[in-house]
């Protein structure tokens, strides 16, 4: 089942916590151009560069959470592993000079220095299911419970002090990644990734 995703110019790149691989996908035919084993279950990544920053569960039902270095054509690198703040750690964007991880069940945005100290925090009211940078803004997939609301997507104003909601999903938006013209992001119900623009 897909989980993590990333936009690297053309490409897609999946994380699967099944099979806990990485797959680089090209997105005009959509196919598999690379995979890798990931030293865990990939949980959310962002493009950096030519690189990419993953979030990784580790060490089984202790399920700690790391940030990892991965290279395309050269696999994750060993010693690249810094813990997640709390030890919690879901899905991550990328501002163009700073990560920012989100926590899902503590309904938080943390924006991170170099060594993954929190600079700064964007609180929310429903669990955080995926973040993106998009054109200088903060946009977030927001799950308020099938009863509540269900899926909604947010994004920040430009002080990050409060998240309005600029749309609804018909499906639970599982990471969130922007490829320039449209979101990209996983429907688990579907086991499908999914591509929508926003208005």
């Amino acid at each position: 089942m897909p989980q993590a995703l990333a936009c690297n110019g053309p490409q897609l790149w999946m994380g699967s916590w099944d099979t806990e691989r990485l797959y680089g996908i090209d997105r005009e035919h959509f196919t598999v151009f690379e995979e890798a084993n990931a030293p865990g279950k990939p949980v959310g990544m962002v493009s950096v560069g030519d690189e990419l920053r993953v979030v990784v569960s580790e060490n089984g039902d202790a399920d700690n959470r790391y940030i990892r270095r991965f290279v395309p054509g050269h696999g994750f690198k060993t010693h690249d592993r810094l813990p997640c703040p709390d030890d919690t750690g879901s899905f991550l964007a990328y501002d163009g000079e700073r990560l920012w991880l989100s926590q899902r069940f503590n309904q938080r945005v943390l924006e991170l220095g170099t060594d993954l100290s929190v600079r700064s925090e964007l609180k929310a009211d429903a669990q955080i299911i995926g973040i993106a940078w998009v054109e200088g803004s903060l946009y977030l997939s927001l799950w308020y419970g099938r009863d509540k609301g269900g899926c909604k997507i947010g994004r920040a104003n430009a002080d990050r002090s409060a998240i309005e909601v600029v749309c609804s999903l018909p499906f639970a938006a599982i990471s969130l990644t922007h490829d320039g013209s449209r979101f990209w992001s996983n429907d688990p119900k579907a086991t499908s990734v999914v591509a929508f623009a926003i208005d």
